[in-house]
């Protein structure tokens, strides 16, 4: 990995992304968001993951994150690890799911080019963090993630994609416990 996306301080704040293998639209089903978000919060409660922000778009994540008290690499490698095992068995058993079989092939086929994996992979690998030092990029970072699902063509206001902090930020309850940023 290159040095320039390594996580050197736990507690400062990171802007991580980390996208799906071949940008498969995976989160087009609630099912399978709210098997993200469940994660999110275990994390925070069990992990002490400490979130700033974050949205969900249909193929990747945005989070800015930080810990105070744990290793933020081994939380973001247990979270994906976690719902990658999570997703493709709710995808298998899931009996409503018209893409199962192309999805399922897919993660195989991109888990048979990885020495690392036992049979399928789900997330990419890399999650390129990057530190957020200043004011500035911590703003220009906050508002490309809370903006994403606009650009996307999802939502008209970024505090209407439920799958976000934008509501938290617009004073409005969300999906997870946050810490705003100033």
């Amino acid at each position: 990995m290159s040095e320039k996306y390594k996580i050197r301080d736990s507690q400062q704040l990171y802007f991580v992304s980390f996208a799906t293998v071949n940008w498969i639209d995976v989160f087009t089903r609630r099912v399978y968001n709210d098997i993200f978000v469940d994660s999110l919060s275990y994390c925070q409660q069990h992990k002490g993951l400490e979130i700033y922000a974050w949205c969900l778009m249909t193929n990747h994540a945005h989070l800015i994150i930080s810990s105070e008290s744990a290793n933020l690499s081994s939380i973001l490698r247990d979270l994906k690890r976690h719902t990658s095992k999570a997703i493709l068995k709710a995808i298998e058993k899931n009996g409503q799911e018209s893409r199962r079989e192309w999805m399922l092939w897919l993660f195989e086929r991109a888990g048979q080019r990885n020495a690392h994996n036992e049979h399928y992979q789900f997330w990419q690998q890399d999650s390129h963090p990057i530190e957020l030092y200043s004011n500035a990029l911590r703003s220009q970072r906050l508002d490309y993630l809370h903006r994403n699902p606009v650009v996307a063509g999802f939502v008209d206001v970024p505090e209407d994609f439920l799958y976000s902090s934008a509501r938290d930020y617009a004073s409005q309850p969300g999906m997870l416990d946050i810490l705003l940023i100033e």
